[in-house]
């Protein structure tokens, strides 16, 4: 136990630092002040947005980032409602976000004082904690618990508000160490039929989603892909986990799961959308969960272990009976894969006028490195990325996750900035998704936090007009400003830009955006024609 002096601020930030807590992300109310105080008397930044949702996006990311909680600090009323679709967002993905909001005073509630507003009926059904304050001397303890359940398997988001005539109380009190935060053990026997099916399967593959990111358990992966030969595919967070140009590593070929897969052992990430609902054709599928309430509860997979993703990936690792050899398996998928990026070379390569946005992704493949981080923000733009970017270390793909809440770009792209200063930062945004937040660019100014902002501007909504006008025969409230100067926007902000219209200009601005020591806007002027070839089920 360590016996803090001060105020719950004080208290909180002294528990929260436990987890290594070193910032916060805000925007200024008085309800939150003491949190202010507390940042400053220990020597942390505070890094102030010009909307909440930027602030909790960018406190999000930084969980994503550095794998630990990330704190955004929202005064009462609006402040903490204007979070609500980034903590939605984070329940889904499993994202260790901590709010901190203001509340009115506890004293007078009930009188109609300013922002007065209860905010955690709203809160607790999309969080893992949610709760107010009642005196002043647990604020410590009750930041720890907060914070651990966030961090703790399943992790999820967490919320606290602290009452304005309680917050800069002065006490003293204990703050608790931060407890066992390991997940629940799994069962050995459900982990040895994983096994068992995995070494007798002739065609397997693994689908590995956040989870395995969150648990850090990206050398426990390789393991196991490496001792029982069965390739790897990713979504979500989970790309990069094996990198891309590892010889088990795939993402052009997911299709082949449904037609030629024997087995699908599906590790990380639920059973939705972006997996076909866990229908594999055939393909008997296993779905390997960190908690037991992750298990699906919409089909019945052939076994499915719940329990610390690490315990059971390294648990896989280690089992040491006789398997199936799987390389004309492994040679049937990289034939498969070296036809697809065949295939992609001459999107990639696009000389047509208006500008395919696949040309945008050629050129950036040639200038990104390997550990730069990709921000992705939109619909049919960030899609592209999703199919032309290779993700090669854990933590370098941010997306908004199965919310698919737009408006993540800019603060994602801020806490990428902060958490990694060195790399290249890169923050893709269809023109509809640079709408929510691109005033937020004066937050990457006033904090000189440069980084690149590529819009895909088609001047529609495009996700939601060419299906429009497939399935209705017209479509409403699709188009957007053609042409729109978003880089203007930028510049008048503070930052740079430009404008392209030509692929052949691609290439140059992308370089001058990478080289500029302020946040830069490319604006890419891309033909509205264009649609992306979406497959998945969305529904």
């Amino acid at each position: 136990m360590t016996t803090v002096q001060g105020h719950p601020g004080d208290l909180t930030l002294a528990a929260l630092e436990q987890f290594g807590v070193r910032e916060l992300f805000t925007l200024n109310g008085a309800h939150v002040w003491a949190f202010y105080d507390a940042a400053r008397t220990r020597g942390w930044p505070i890094y102030d947005t010009r909307h909440e949702q930027t602030a909790a996006f960018a406190a999000e990311a930084t969980a994503k980032l550095t794998r630990r909680p990330g704190v955004a600090v929202l005064t009462a009323g609006p402040g903490v409602t204007n979070a609500v679709s980034v903590v939605a967002g984070a329940s889904q993905i499993g994202s260790p976000l901590v709010v901190l909001g203001g509340r009115a005073q506890q004293a007078r509630w009930g009188s109609g004082a300013l922002q007065e507003f209860d905010h955690v009926p709203v809160l607790a059904p999309l969080t893992k904690l949610a709760a107010t304050l009642t005196d002043p001397a647990e604020a410590g303890r009750m930041a720890v618990a907060a914070a651990a359940a966030a961090m703790t398997p399943h992790r999820g988001p967490v919320f606290l508000d602290y009452p304005f005539d309680l917050v800069f109380t002065p006490t003293e009190a204990e703050v608790p160490p931060v407890p066992s935060l390991h997940g629940v053990h799994p069962d050995p026997e459900e982990v040895r039929r994983v096994a068992e099916l995995l070494a007798a399967a002739r065609r397997p593959a693994m689908l590995v989603g956040s989870d395995v990111h969150w648990a850090g358990a990206e050398a426990e992966l390789r393991e196991v892909a490496e001792s029982f030969g069965v390739p790897v595919f990713a979504n979500g967070l989970g790309r990069g986990c094996l990198a891309a140009d590892h010889e088990l590593s795939f993402s052009r070929t997911r299709g082949l799961l449904r037609t030629e897969a024997d087995l699908v052992v599906v590790v990380g990430t639920p059973l939705d959308f972006r997996v076909g609902f866990g229908r594999f054709g055939d393909a008997t599928v296993v779905h390997v969960v960190d908690h037991p309430d992750q298990r699906a509860t919409h089909t019945t997979p052939a076994v499915s272990p719940a329990g610390d993703l690490r315990v059971v990936l390294g648990q896989l690792a280690a089992w040491d009976g006789d398997r199936v050899d799987h390389q004309s398996w492994i040679e049937r998928l990289r034939d498969a894969e070296r036809a697809a990026r065949e295939a992609d070379r001459e999107a990639l390569r696009d000389e047509r006028d208006p500008i395919r946005p696949s040309r945008v992704y050629g050129e950036l493949r040639r200038i990104l490195d390997r550990d730069a981080v990709v921000v992705c923000d939109g619909g049919d733009f960030a899609s592209y990325a999703g199919r032309y970017v290779d993700v090669y270390e854990p933590g370098c793909w941010l997306d908004p996750g199965p919310y698919g809440c737009l408006g993540t770009g800019i603060g994602y792209a801020m806490a990428a900035r902060i958490a990694h200063p060195d790399r290249q930062v890169v923050a893709l945004l269809g023109d509809g998704a640079a709408g929510f937040s691109l005033m937020d660019v004066d937050s990457l100014v006033r904090h000189r936090l440069p980084v690149v902002l590529v819009v895909g501007n088609n001047g529609i909504w495009g996700l939601e007009k060419h299906p429009m006008r497939m399935i209705l025969g017209w479509d409403v409230a699709c188009d957007l400003q053609p042409g729109c100067r978003y880089d203007e926007v930028v510049r008048a902000l503070g930052g740079a830009g430009e404008t392209v219209r030509r692929p052949d200009d691609l290439a140059g601005a992308l370089q001058r955006a990478f080289a500029a020591e302020a946040p830069y806007l490319v604006n890419v002027l891309t033909d509205p024609a264009d649609t992306y070839p979406r497959t998945s089920d969305l529904s």
